[in-house]
């Protein structure tokens, strides 16, 4: 760089201005540079250290006792991704993690232990090992551990999203926990059975009413859709989860996938822009993320970035769960597939 031009620099900085030749190349790349890294999460190493946060502070205390997933290349933001977070939250007999809403949208995936609840606006909806519970933006929610075991689940958020748009609010509920206003499975009932109440009109950006998917049913229609069908050569069997009166995602800014890989099952390579998140519900395999192979098994959450490309193998037959942030994407026209 010239000395003439190292001081147009400097006298231009002091006006708030900089050249956007400097930058053009990062700021337009030829195609996404994530600094978001490919990692794996093995939650058979991970459990002790969970279970040991339930030693060291109560779910009253922490209000959400939860162990965030960060991405190693985005050490110290609380994300997993640039647009998603991630965290196994514990809650152990007898707690209750209190009731508050916020403008994130936040999924739950069960992965261990059995006899809690969460309560969404009013209605309870027992938690199941697979079981895919969804809290909407605004909507006040509480966890509760009725059983004898400790109970942990994944989390996952929209918070660098909203962190990003700086449209976060949060509430606490005037009580630690929500007045049951209704009997569990009435939102299923009233909203997820190819039934809709008469004067019910969602946008379609609505989040769902739906707020709970069973895995059990999950699992029989993936079981079904294999049985009647040769798997993809990219994605074997996978299906997205809607909401059930609109055909869009469940929330506008988290789209959710189901996967079924029969074992021996090797799919060809695909890439996409929307960063993603896996978790090995059943069975065991391999990813293999941008050249770099990473074993899989069940309870295990892996990342995949933006534009990394993806292969997936089945040691044994698997059934993956996913999350993204692909409707923003779509919504904004940005999202794009590459199948190899």
């Amino acid at each position: 760089m010239t000395d003439v031009r190292r001081a147009y620099y400097d006298r231009i900085a002091a006006h708030g201005l900089t050249p956007l030749w400097e930058v053009l190349g990062a700021l337009v790349p030829p195609e996404p540079r994530p600094p978001a890294v490919p990692a794996l999460w093995r939650y058979a190493e991970l459990r002790e250290h969970v279970m040991e946060a339930g030693r060291v502070i109560t779910a009253e205390e922490a209000e959400r006792r939860v162990l965030i997933l960060e991405n190693p290349g985005l050490r110290g933001q609380s994300c997993i991704t640039q647009s998603l977070y991630a965290g196994l939250q514990l809650i152990l007999p007898g707690e209750v993690a209190p009731a508050h809403r916020h403008t994130q949208s936040a999924l739950r995936l069960v992965l261990d232990g059995e006899g809690a609840y969460t309560a969404v606006d009013g209605e309870r909806t027992t938690m199941r090992r697979g079981d895919f519970i969804i809290t909407p933006a605004w909507t006040f929610h509480d966890h509760g551990n009725l059983g004898d075991q400790p109970v942990v689940w994944l989390d996952g958020l929209d918070i660098p999203t909203v962190r990003f748009l700086d449209a976060g609010f949060a509430e606490k509920a005037a009580t630690q926990v929500q007045s049951v206003a209704r009997p569990e499975g009435d939102a299923l009932a009233r909203y997820g059975a190819n039934l809709l109440p008469l004067d019910y009109a969602p946008k379609p950006a609505d989040p769902t009413k739906v707020f709970v998917y069973p895995h059990e049913k999950t699992r029989a229609a993936m079981q079904a859709i294999a049985a009647a069908s040769a798997p993809d050569p990219h994605l074997a069997h996978k299906q997205r989860y809607v909401n059930p009166a609109t055909g869009t995602s469940p929330m506008p800014t988290i789209a959710a996938f189901t996967q079924a890989i029969p074992a021996g099952f090797e799919t060809r390579a695909l890439r996409s822009t929307d960063g993603t998140i896996h978790v090995c519900l059943e069975g065991s395999g391999e990813a293999e993320i941008a050249g770099t192979t990473y074993r899989f098994a069940e309870n295990d959450v892996f990342v995949v970035p933006s534009w990394h490309r993806l292969q997936l193998r089945a040691s044994r037959d698997a059934m993956l769960f996913s999350f993204s942030d692909r409707p923003v994407q779509q919504a904004l026209g940005l999202w794009r597939e590459e199948r190899l």
